[in-house]
């Protein structure tokens, strides 16, 4: 005899993405705001070398203002700083050193942990975060410009492992995600450029007035205009968070439409050894399923060139050695085992409509390489 009992229940998952500038600015409320009301919450401050070594005085000022708000939270213990990029995600010592300080200083499931930092940084500690005590209050302040448009405000936690991006990882939501602009103005060019792929990925996907808002203010984005960068990284996070707010916040299934462009980018910065960065690879992949597109016949030539031309007036590579066919393939092949399922790919019916489909035509991912790799060489003959 077979008895069978049904469990059904359903969770409401609730955050605030927040932006402000200087929060760490004792007259500034925002931060201590989000904590726990009623009680002193105990707190931990995981912080990138990179912004540690660009903020030389954060560690003060983040003293300074618990010491001015201790009503609402207090430190447990120093900060802990460690390598920004994604060599904080491939050597497990680091998200390690974040389990073992929640053990030393008794931080428990209504303690804070404050994970400051780009991408790499908030995957990795995010993942410490929730496998510890199965779950640890997490509060983000992402720092680059990919983590504050895309990353930083989602529910994904993760660290490499085997050679593959993010195969360790949780689908954990984060207490609040509060993004300070001020951080952005001490990355160097590359991160400043990096995080733009994202919104131009969205862009193609979901909304071709936003394509045409970063085709008309590319040179200011390029020049490091401050202005239109706060209204880049504030619609396309509510882009993202749009989508994730919608029937498959965890990904139970192989549609993944906001991977658009990084089945191709994935590959390359593991084959790189990570000299590609995420935001410079997932531009390359951009182009190169837009072009992929095109000799499916799904878009004009005109629409591929405004593609190219946007990527190429950012500053952006179209083309990087390690694009080998063989490579990709099998980098194809570890998209589809990551999707746990059927391979889904998103490309472009038209610009600012994504289409999925469920194959890709090797000898077709080829001919696009061969076109990235020969428009990539004519923009460095000219240059």
């Amino acid at each position: 005899m077979n008895t069978i009992l049904k469990q059904r229940f359903s969770v409401s998952f609730e955050y605030p993405v927040c932006f402000s500038e200087d929060i760490f600015n004792p007259e500034n409320k925002l931060f201590a705001s989000l904590f726990e009301k009623g009680r002193k919450c105990k707190t931990f401050f995981i912080i990138d070398s990179g912004v540690a070594q660009n903020h030389k005085s954060l560690s003060d000022k983040i003293q300074h203002y618990s010491e001015a708000n201790s009503d609402s939270f207090f430190l447990c213990a120093d900060p802990l700083i460690v390598p920004g990029g994604e060599a904080c995600k491939n050597d497990a010592s680091f998200y390690q050193k974040v389990v073992e300080a929640t053990h030393i200083h008794g931080i428990d499931r209504h303690s804070y942990i404050v994970a400051i930092g780009g991408g790499a940084v908030l995957d990795m500690v995010g993942f410490a975060a929730a496998i510890s005590h199965r779950g640890i209050r997490l509060i983000r302040v992402p720092t680059t410009v990919l983590s504050q448009n895309d990353s930083g405000v989602g529910v994904k936690n993760s660290v490499n492992s085997f050679g593959k991006k993010n195969y360790l990882g949780t689908f954990t939501t984060p207490v609040a995600v509060i993004n300070d602009f001020n951080f952005l103005e001490t990355l160097d060019d590359r991160d400043w450029r990096g995080g733009i792929s994202e919104a131009i990925k969205v862009a193609l996907i979901k909304d071709i007035s936003f394509f045409e808002w970063l085709e008309q203010h590319a040179a200011q984005l390029a020049s490091r205009s401050l202005e239109p960068m706060k209204e880049q990284i504030m619609r396309c996070a509510q882009m993202h968070m749009d989508h994730i707010a919608g029937k498959d916040p965890f990904e139970m299934g192989s549609s993944r439409p906001l991977d658009f462009g990084h089945w191709a980018a994935h590959k390359l910065e593991h084959l790189s050894s990570y000299r590609v960065r995420h935001g410079e690879a997932v531009a390359i992949g951009i182009a190169l399923d837009s072009t992929y597109s095109y000799l499916k016949g799904w878009i004009a030539k005109e629409d591929l060139n405004r593609v190219i031309v946007l990527l190429q007036n950012l500053g952006f590579s179209l083309y990087e050695p390690e694009l080998s066919g063989e490579n990709l393939i099998k980098g194809l092949r570890e998209f589809q085992e990551h999707l746990g399922g059927q391979l889904t790919i998103m490309l472009l019916e038209r610009l600012g409509k994504g289409v999925e489909v469920h194959e890709m035509d090797h000898a077709m991912i080829e001919e696009a390489v061969k076109m990235l790799k020969d428009w990539n060489q004519e923009a460095i003959s000219k240059s």
